[in-house]
């Protein structure tokens, strides 16, 4: 970053000042990350019955909005350089960018590792992989600022760079507020969850039926289920406890069943509805 900023005032290059500043965030980003990850090993207790897991949660929260905030002081520097453009010196910026490439590969390598399985993860590791494209944006800019002498490059470059930016953030932010706002996981839709537990042949009603992520690879579920008069409660409960395991990946299920009291019911499953033939009386 002390690199960039350096040879970003020397060759003029605004491409390399938005590369600098983004990596500022980088830094904030990496650093907030680690303390998310200590913070949210932390074991459940006393009011937090939960852990502190959603910590990560906010950490991602951040640093999507910090994504927006550098994208937009990046293009508001663009456009003025688009309309008056100094002299930049395209063989400092080629070489600066190309070296950042390799750094960023690097540390883009480390953190795929754990981007799928952590949203805190993947927010440092948008921030590193859009820090990789916007380094080749500007090699590239600085390659043709060379070959052409139109200095115009550096800022259109930049340009990619926000854009990148804001791409990075919407996808960031967008997962981490259904997650605080407990919205069901990405990959599970509640009315399946629903049916299936609907099919279940000794299952008459499903109401009450909630799916949310506490935080990153948890998801959780409540649900209240009525079952024949005559079925076993507890071995319903454990039977249908293992199938959303095994279908949906939540172990997390607290699951209220009960006896039926009537034999018409209808099926109730997270705002929409559905109806089970009535029971024979017999």
């Amino acid at each position: 970053m002390a690199i960039e900023i350096a040879f970003g005032i020397v060759a003029s290059s605004l491409a390399l000042l938005a590369d600098a500043g983004h990596m500022l965030t980088d830094v904030f980003a990496l650093a907030l990350a680690i303390a998310a990850i200590g913070i949210a090993s932390r074991p459940a207790s006393g009011r937090w019955t939960y852990g502190l897991g959603r910590v990560e949660v906010l950490s991602a929260q951040v640093n999507g909005v910090s994504l927006l905030l550098i994208g937009a002081w990046i293009t508001y520097s663009a456009v003025r350089r688009l309309i008056s453009p100094p002299e930049v010196h395209g063989g400092i910026v080629l070489v600066v960018a190309l070296v950042g490439a390799l750094v960023n590969v690097v540390a883009a390598m480390v953190l795929a590792r754990g981007q799928s399985e952590s949203i805190n993860v993947r927010g440092a590791f948008l921030h590193i992989t859009t820090d990789l494209a916007g380094f080749i944006g500007t090699a590239l800019a600085g390659a043709l600022i060379l070959l052409t002498g139109w200095n115009r490059f550096d800022p259109i470059a930049s340009l990619g760079v926000a854009l990148l930016c804001f791409i990075a953030a919407f996808s960031l932010t967008r997962e981490s507020m259904r997650i605080v706002l407990e919205g069901s996981p990405g990959h599970i839709a509640p009315d399946a969850v629903g049916q299936m537990l609907a099919s279940d042949a000794e299952v008459v009603e499903v109401h009450d039926l909630h799916v949310w992520t506490v935080t990153s690879g948890f998801p959780a579920l409540s649900a209240h289920i009525l079952v024949q008069r005559e079925a076993d409660c507890h071995a319903a409960r454990a039977r249908l406890a293992e199938a959303l395991s095994e279908r949906f990946g939540i172990d997390h299920t607290t699951l209220q069943v009960d006896h039926v009291s009537s034999a018409g019911h209808s099926l109730k499953l997270g705002g929409a509805s559905a109806r089970k033939e009535p029971l024979d009386p017999r």
